[in-house]
């Protein structure tokens, strides 16, 4: 086995160990943009330039990840999204 063929298989087993989840916030015909920018910066950390391009890319596009992490983290901050009556998943 040459060193890269090496390399390249212990990269592959270290990206299989850490496994990122992301959160899909959905449309809706419910939700303000102002609530949904809002609700994303506080839950997600979002900066408010951040949060509107998500508000935007969900109401054109149907669905935006809008954070990526591990599953520890993001599921609080799901549950704050869905509290705040907005549609999410953690994927």
């Amino acid at each position: 086995m040459s060193t890269k063929e090496k390399v390249s298989e212990e990269l592959l087993l270290e990206e299989g160990v850490v496994t990122q989840n992301e959160i899909v916030l959905h449309n809706d015909d419910v939700n303000t943009f102002d609530h949904v920018i809002e609700t994303l910066i506080y839950a997600c950390d979002h900066t408010s330039e951040q949060a509107e391009q998500c508000a935007l890319l969900v109401h054109y596009k149907g669905k935006c990840t809008v954070k990526t992490g591990l599953y520890d983290d993001l599921k609080p901050r799901c549950s704050m999204l869905l509290e705040a009556g907005l549609s999410a998943e953690i994927v």
